[in-house]
């Protein structure tokens, strides 16, 4: 149904999706013009009606997902060829074209790099708001996210959005997404929240639901890859029915065409599963967090190791490597399990500080500049099987056992060339004066 595919086309413009490659075409489906019309992503391309109802029902499609999902009230979900950090990026810039005189992101903390920097390009000031410790999990403040409000500079006014958090390494929960969404409703500020793989979680789409019947958002910004398992490069932007104002700006401020790939991928996935095989995935995802849990614990608790305790995140785990916690120890057992093959863990030493987007953190990572515990991070994501966590589990245990002999080896090579320092002083301190024994010398020295 695109130009490009009919036999009698004659394609004479700049831009006529020709492909030189017979590997690009047939990897393409032949779908080579992109979506969208200069200046708005969601109109139809003349040129490519195949692609345009493609990129249309992918849309429906994903509304469709989430409202299975457990997100209740959505209102159309808008389908972006951009990963989150730029999506975000893209609901920031269309709030600037709202409140034009605003420049302060208030953030309640997350040691993601992605969240600071889609802030730092666009040359806003990033508002950080601590989060508060109850137990072994970080949360929001609310006290101090209104403090940061209305006492920074400018006040309300000068606030261009208050950027939340939904999914989020632990020992970080979900943010308090309803009482944010109350505050903003009442000082008339936007609120967008990051929701980068929180589809997949019942828990996180209970509290985004509650946030829009509550109180303000604007936006909801979700990966495609980390939540519908297809390659990275695409993002899903989406509000309640009848808020849906930020969103479609988005829409309708994309800049020329947009790659359809993302799309069609996305369309392709969902297609093969259906509902009943998409709600079979978001189960086997419920289920599977329980299993890590229960596994993650047994593996702590074999090390003189525990698992931290963090109700408000559905979706990560956290395990203490405080007995790791010397010289760098906790990183460098990271580093033995990344060349064991295992990937996607997170080792946090909560004394690294780090600059990211022109702002210092004192114990990047940790999520706060006082955590008491270093950790690791696993993630009961969409996809993970038992026998990923079971062969987690177990290079975590044979890794650590290897670390903690080696660093015994270590000691014990460290005491034997200190004692054997201390004998030479000694020696050469009876050479030089035969009155005083050696064993005095060792005992001075």
């Amino acid at each position: 149904m695109d130009s490009n595919n009919f036999d009698a086309n004659a394609g004479v413009g700049e831009r006529e999706a020709r492909v030189a490659s017979a590997s690009v075409a047939r990897r393409h489906f032949g779908l080579a013009h992109g979506v969208g019309r200069s200046g708005d992503i969601t109109a139809e391309q003349p040129k490519a009606a195949g692609s345009s109802l493609m990129a249309k029902l992918t849309a429906h499609m994903a509304t469709d997902a989430l409202r299975a999902a457990g997100y209740k009230e959505v209102g159309h979900a808008l389908v972006l060829p951009l990963a989150t950090g730029m999506a975000v990026a893209q609901v920031l810039l269309a709030l600037m074209r709202a409140r034009p005189g605003a420049r302060r992101v208030v953030w309640p903390r997350i040691d993601q790099k992605t969240c600071i920097k889609c802030v730092a390009m666009l040359g806003l000031q990033l508002d950080v708001v601590p989060l508060t410790l109850r137990g072994d999990e970080l949360g929001t403040e609310l006290a101090a996210v209104g403090a940061a409000i209305e006492g920074g500079e400018g006040g309300a006014e000068n606030v261009l959005c208050v950027l939340t958090t939904a999914s989020c390494f632990a020992p970080r929960a979900c943010d308090d997404l309803a009482g944010v969404a109350k505050l903003c409703a009442r000082l008339n500020v936007p609120h967008v929240v990051n929701n980068a793989y929180g589809i997949q979680a019942a828990g996180i789409a209970r509290e985004v639901t509650s946030a829009w019947r509550k109180g303000r958002v604007d936006a909801v910004i979700s990966s495609t890859d980390k939540n519908f398992m297809v390659p990275v490069g695409g993002s899903l932007i989406y509000a309640a029915k009848g808020h849906l104002g930020v969103v479609d700006a988005v829409g309708r401020a994309y800049p020329g065409r947009a790659c359809a790939a993302p799309a069609l991928d996305l369309f392709i996935t969902l297609l093969e599963w259906g509902e009943q095989g998409w709600r079979g995935v978001l189960s086997a995802r419920e289920r599977m967090y329980g299993y890590a849990r229960e596994k993650l614990a047994a593996a702590a608790a074999e090390l003189g190791e525990r698992l931290l305790e963090t109700p408000g995140n559905p979706i990560s785990l956290a395990m203490t490597l405080d007995s790791f916690d010397e010289d760098g120890g906790a990183t460098s057992l990271g580093s033995m399990l990344f060349t064991r093959l295992v990937s996607g863990t997170r080792v946090v030493d909560r004394r690294k500080a780090q600059e990211v987007g022109g702002v210092t953190f004192s114990s990047f990572g940790a999520h706060s500049d006082e955590y008491p515990h270093t950790y690791v991070t696993v993630a009961a994501a969409v996809g993970t099987t038992e026998e990923d966590v079971d062969l987690f589990c177990e290079r975590l245990l044979k890794s650590a056992r290897d670390w903690r002999k080696r660093r015994a080896k270590d000691r014990a090579r460290a005491e034997k060339a200190a004692a054997a320092a201390a004998a030479a002083v000694a020696t050469e301190a009876v050479a030089r004066n035969g009155d005083v024994t050696a064993e005095e010398a060792m005992r001075e020295k």
